[in-house]
């Protein structure tokens, strides 16, 4: 049977529904359809953007019950009490090859070779050093002197011997620690007994529906994009599909979408919104980039080596790019780059960025 075609449009509106960008759910403290996003976590790089995130999704406040804790691939993401217990094992390594897979750095080949045991010795120490809010670099000093040496490495830039930055993050939420960011600062404190496991996992699991999850939120999406999410190999990726999917040719190729979803998919057209996108936006960080910009000049200038700008987007495509900064009076003063038909509708939105970014008020101008 041939796969079910869809065009860009039915991606664009989909994704904008299922990201909660369209504010079906209105506006305030908790309003908006941020139950997806939430279920799969808001990643916080650099820090400030899930309120950003949030902000522009209508939503003033952080959502109760919700914990920043290091997830995805060891980044920092915003996610739900009620799913950090499935999460710590969900983003746990699946075997020992899989572990050593993601211990991405060449200095600690030897450690990487032991697979999950290097994880659940890194996870125990650092479980046993948090009992208390410290700051991150403390704790990285004292888990590296509790883990076998062969975890640790020369930091030239440090002029330390300490253990891999990734596998550092990638332990955390299983060893039920907290992120915590204040100003330049990172703090890491322990998650209350009931929010984490009371076992370091041996292996992972509940990786099925973490998968169908993204797929609600971030679907059609390809096995390469499955796989890039979870920091796995998309051969070890396929392993642990959910059921119920079908299998879907988009403009960039063969891609998966819940048989629940799929109407909503094929029903979805272009979104008509005008939206400042903070340069982290799950809209953005998608796997499929090629998909929401298209345009090779475009794709250059909003995704960076560092530092990538905010997007302003109209009607699911990028209008120009943004940059903010803090000026006198705590007003936000946002720089718009590109040709804006109805700039007045971006002064409506910057208001909702500005208690985002610590501002009272925001002020849009054009380069």
């Amino acid at each position: 049977m041939s796969r079910v075609k869809v065009s860009r449009e039915n991606v664009l509106g989909y994704r904008a529904r299922a990201q909660g960008l369209d504010r079906s759910g209105g506006t305030g403290e908790s309003a908006g359809r941020l139950e997806g996003l939430l279920g799969i976590g808001v990643q916080d790089t650099p820090a400030g953007t899930v309120a950003a995130a949030l902000a522009v999704r209508g939503v003033s406040q952080r959502p109760p019950k919700t914990r920043i804790v290091w997830t995805w691939r060891g980044a920092p993401h915003l996610h739900l009490e009620a799913d950090l217990k499935a999460l710590a094992t969900a983003t746990w390594p699946v075997d020992d090859a899989d572990a050593t897979r993601r211990i991405a750095n060449p200095r600690i080949k030897d450690g990487a070779r032991r697979g999950l045991a290097a994880y659940v010795e890194a996870a125990t120490a650092m479980r046993e050093i948090v009992t208390e809010k410290l700051p991150k670099g403390e704790v990285s000093r004292r888990v590296s002197e509790a883990v076998p040496d062969d975890l640790n490495y020369d930091c030239e830039p440090c002029r330390a011997r300490h253990i891999s930055g990734g596998l550092f993050q990638l332990i955390g939420a299983a060893a039920g620690v907290e992120v915590l960011t204040e100003g330049r600062s990172t703090f890491l404190r322990p998650l209350p007994a009931s929010l984490r496991p009371k076992q370091i996992p041996q292996a992972g699991s509940g990786l099925a529906e973490m998968l169908l999850r993204y797929l609600k939120v971030n679907g059609p999406a390809s096995m390469a994009a499955l796989a890039a999410h979870t920091g796995m190999t998309a051969t070890a990726v396929k392993q642990y599909l959910p059921p119920g999917l079908v299998e879907v040719e988009t403009p960039v190729g063969k891609a998966w979408i819940p048989e629940e979803a799929l109407d909503e998919l094929l029903a979805a057209g272009r979104p008509e919104l005008v939206r400042l996108l903070p340069g982290g936006d799950p809209w953005l960080t998608v796997r499929d980039r090629e998909l929401m910009v298209p345009d090779p000049a475009q794709h250059k200038q909003v995704y960076r080596v560092i530092s990538n700008p905010g997007v302003v987007l109209v009607n699911g495509d990028v209008a120009g790019t943004w940059r903010a900064k803090l000026g006198k009076g705590r007003v936000l003063e946002i720089s718009v780059s590109g040709r804006i038909e109805q700039p007045q509708l971006l002064e409506q939105e910057a208001q909702l960025l500005a208690p985002a970014r610590s501002a009272g008020e925001a002020r849009v101008t054009f380069a």
